[in-house]
This record gives C-alpha cells, sequence and structure tokens, in this order.
C-alpha cells in the first residue's frame, strides 16, 4: 500500500470515531424503558456503537473501498456511479421473472450466479429495447475492464439483496465482459466464507460459492490484490491506538 493510500484511511478511520464521538451529545432520544432498566453507562455504549457502524458502514467503507481499487491498480475509481444500461425487454422481463421466483421460493429458480447467467444469455435478442438507469455503490476500471459492486451491510435484508443481484444482473448482460460483485466488508461469523450464516441473503445468491459474491478477505483482496486485506487491519490497528485512548477518556 502506498503511503498516500495509507495516509487517506487512516484519516478516514479516526476521523469516523471523531464524528461519532461529537454527534453523541446532540443525538440522544427520551428511552424510559431503556433509561429504567439499563444503566447509564449501557446506554452510552450503545448509542455509541450503533452510531458509529452506521457511520462506518456507509461513507467510511465506500470511501476506503474506493482507495483500496486504486491501491490495486484501478486506473479509475468512483462511488455511487451511474451507468446507463440498452438492453432487450425480454431479457429485462427474465430478470424481474428470475427475482421473483427466487423471492417465492419456486424449484425452478436457483440462487446460482453461473446458472443464471447461462440461462437469460439464451433468450433470443429483440427488436423492442429499453434504456435504464443503474447505481453502483463503487465502480472502478482496471486493465480495460469495468468493475462494479454492490456494498451492502454484513446482513443484508432479502430486498437489499435482491435489488443488488437485479442490478447485477442488467450490467453483466450489458456489457458481458464487466466484472459484477455483492460485497460485503467482513463476516460477522468469522474468518472463512462458508461460516457466513446470515439467512436472508442465502435465498438470492449461493454465498459460499458464487464468485460474484465477495466477502471480508475476498473483499478487499479484490479491491487492493493479495494481501491488502492484512494491510488494511494493519492500518486500523494503528489508528484504532490513537482513537481507543480518546474513547476511553470519554468514561
Amino acid at each position: 500500500m502506498r503511503e498516500e493510500h495509507e495516509s487517506f484511511i487512516e484519516n478516514e478511520f479516526r476521523e469516523c470515531v471523531e464524528r461519532t464521538i461529537d454527534r453523541l451529545g446532540s443525538e440522544d432520544t427520551h428511552r424510559p424503558f431503556h433509561a429504567a432498566l439499563l444503566s447509564e453507562q449501557a446506554l452510552f455504549w450503545s448509542r455509541f456503537e450503533r452510531s458509529f457502524s452506521t457511520s462506518f458502514g456507509q461513507r467510511v467503507i465506500e470511501q476506503v473501498s474506493r482507495i483500496a481499487a486504486e491501491a490495486g491498480g484501478a486506473q479509475i475509481a468512483q462511488t455511487q456511479k451511474e451507468t446507463t444500461v440498452t438492453l432487450s425487454s425480454a431479457k429485462l422481463a427474465a430478470i424481474e421473472e428470475h427475482m421473483a421466483g427466487l423471492r417465492a421460493g419456486r424449484n425452478l429458480a436457483t440462487p446460482d450466479w453461473e446458472s443464471t447467467l447461462a440461462e437469460l444469455a439464451t433468450i433470443r435478442p429483440e427488436r423492442e429495447m429499453q434504456t435504464i438507469r443503474v447505481i453502483s455503490d463503487l465502480w472502478w476500471q482496471r486493465g480495460g475492464i469495468n468493475h462494479y459492486m454492490s456494498i451492502k451491510t454484513v446482513k443484508p435484508n432479502i430486498d437489499q439483496t435482491a435489488e443488488a443481484k437485479r442490478d447485477m444482473l442488467k450490467l453483466k448482460l450489458a456489457d458481458p465482459k464487466a466484472e459484477v460483485y455483492f460485497g460485503l466488508y467482513y463476516n460477522p461469523y468469522g474468518v472463512n466464507r462458508a461460516d457466513y450464516a446470515w439467512s436472508p441473503p442465502q435465498r438470492i445468491f449461493n454465498m459460499a460459492t458464487d464468485r460474484s459474491v465477495l466477502i471480508g478477505k475476498d473483499y478487499w483482496d479484490a479491491l487492493g490484490g493479495a494481501g491488502f486485506y492484512e494491510e488494511l487491519l494493519a492500518v486500523a490497528e494503528r489508528v484504532g491506538r490513537q482513537t481507543r485512548k480518546r474513547i476511553g477518556a470519554l468514561r
């Protein structure tokens, strides 16, 4: 990781903690039952963790992911990328039918990514075309190839997951050379991908085997190259030696 990338990530991590501390004085709400049943300290740390997680999982992860892509050799990287795609009405209808089948749990509908692409590729083109807009949380170009990623909370609900897959299929069918991903920036169930056990997205993707799904180390190494995940954790640990002192003073 180059010095400028490391410095950017350090600042993002540090400022996220600082913003969380600054918000605590103005964001408290009246919670009479919590106050009656829990200690003041428990309420404070609950608010702190919730506020930090919300901020970290939105802006910070997108920006750090963008820098990770640049560190991994991307010629250009952008968050909230708007892409216009043109597909036949038949393919768009097939995408919607596939997603409806997964949501309904129909026997013929499989979440497997490769099987889905192969099935959609058999649809014969037609004259009626539609142009639509797709927003990707992260886009980067590497070696002339477009890469798109939908970044979600590590425990996404089925609606979030289905919408992500719908967009990914549109992008892939419009640009078969593109790489598209469903990304979870860490695995809440352990180090190994096979340990991931949150059930809602399992109805939409084969979370353990689909190559379009990136979780934890796979997520970061796909962006920044082999070993980037460990480098990123080292940066977080270094920043944490400073932020933990500031947080400790809050007690």
